[in-house]
């Protein structure tokens, strides 16, 4: 048995014996796997970076965090446009076409801060420019993972490999932007297009469009969306506001630890990378392990995001007690662990509870919410570290608890739905 095969071995479950299961699919799954892999590279990759950009192209912190954020905003308001577009056009015919225009970004990114004097703003509009690329290929994963399957065991099965690419990028994103930016400090942008590159031969060669039916009309399909959130508008903008806070603490967090790590302990390139792998590590484990268990068990999966974001919460809480640096990455450790095991939870809920029809825009939202918290966790960061550094773990502790008492509340699951 070669590697892909165990791999997918126990991901089966009682859909071994379908022809449609995860084993049958299993270089479809890797090859879209690539795409989460590869926009998170282009993206937290970044933050061991941001220090060395400040130097490089003399400006501030705050500034240094809008090439993350800006890279967020934009996907946030495109997202559901592509959203849209791929349950009109097709998943495939959204994603490719998004991913050139990511390699595109990054190019020109790579372009304003290898050859130019004054080229930060150049650099924002790449960022802005990959941005508007990672709106049509990551969120339209969700859904076209969805339409892959007819089975809730195989998808949500193939929804916590799909996590779990997405957090093993978060894991290697600081080790490979630290090991870059150590040979040449703009090489992190100029790898961006290759990345692409890669991703865009795996889709083509190893992934079907699943069969798509006629679109509804443009009127009809405003109408059932407004009544998919009327009907579930309680859990919907629960799974919406806790995509969010996850994404904000998380990245506030790592932004947090690389400005720490470098200002204070002169830990730079390669290995401040190993350290913030660290805690991402355990979120990547933590999030395949989930995904390995919940199946189609979806009040289980309440209590696992629950369980996720109160752990999340309460080592944040403590996080602040000291600055010492293994008691800074242990911590966060732990807490990452908790929002490992609460992706998957969410992206099954929102996925197995949608028609198809409607999923990729659906689905859409919450990548947007997510991505909210991606562009306001550095900069907020930044200003509160600038102005208010104690009450930073405040914030990030209240908003975590906030996260588990929404999840608590409003998500009421039966095991056959939301």
């Amino acid at each position: 048995m070669n590697y892909v095969e165990k791999l997918f071995a126990n991901s089966e479950g009682k859909s071994s014996k379908k022809n449609s299961g995860i084993k049958s699919q299993r270089w479809a799954i890797l090859s879209i796997s690539s795409i989460p892999l590869v926009m998170t590279l282009g993206n937290s990759m970044l933050i061991p970076v941001l220090p060395i950009l400040e130097r490089e192209m003399g400006i501030s912190s705050l500034q240094s965090s809008l090439v993350i954020t800006v890279y967020s905003l934009v996907a946030i308001f495109l997202i559901p446009i592509a959203g849209y577009l791929s349950d009109r056009l097709g998943r495939k015919k959204v994603i490719i076409p998004s991913l050139f225009i990511t390699a595109i970004g990054g190019f020109i990114a790579g372009w304003a801060t290898w050859k130019m004097d004054n080229g930060y703003w150049l650099l924002l509009v790449g960022r802005a420019l990959q941005g508007a690329g990672a709106a049509g290929a990551f969120p339209i994963v969700l859904p076209l993972v969805g339409d892959m399957f007819k089975s809730d065991d195989d998808v949500s099965s193939a929804l916590g490999i799909i996590e779990t690419s997405n957090t093993l990028g978060k894991v290697l994103s600081p080790i490979f932007g630290a090991f870059l930016a150590g040979i040449i400090w703009f090489l992190p942008f100029l790898s961006i297009p290759i990345l692409c590159a890669i991703s865009i031969l795996l889709m083509i060669f190893f992934v079907k469009n699943p069969k798509k039916k006629d679109p509804q009309p443009f009127t009809e399909f405003v109408k059932t969306v407004k009544e998919i959130f009327a009907k579930n508008g309680r859990w919907l903008y629960a799974i919406f506001f806790i995509g969010i806070i996850v994404m904000f603490v998380l990245f506030g967090v790592l932004f947090y630890l690389s400005e720490i790590l470098e200002s204070q302990y002169n830990i730079k390139n390669l290995k401040k990378g190993l350290f913030l792998a660290l805690p991402l590590g355990a979120l990547c484990l933590s999030s395949y392990i989930t995904g390995k268990l919940i199946k189609e068990n979806q009040v289980m999966m309440k209590w696992i995001a629950f369980g996720g974001l109160a752990l999340l919460g309460g080592t944040i809480g403590i996080l602040g007690f000291s600055k010492e640096l293994w008691y800074l990455i242990t911590v966060f450790l732990i807490g990452a662990i908790g929002i490992g095991a609460s992706l998957p939870p969410l992206d099954t809920l929102i996925t197995a509870n949608i028609d198809k029809k409607q999923r990729g825009t659906i689905t859409s939202f919450y990548s947007s919410m997510r991505f909210i918290g991606v562009a306001a966790g550095p900069p907020v960061i930044a200003l509160m570290m600038k102005n208010f550094e104690n009450m930073v773990f405040y914030l990030l502790t209240g908003l975590s608890l906030a996260g588990a008492l929404v999840i608590l509340m409003a998500i009421k699951p039966t095991k056959k739905g939301a």
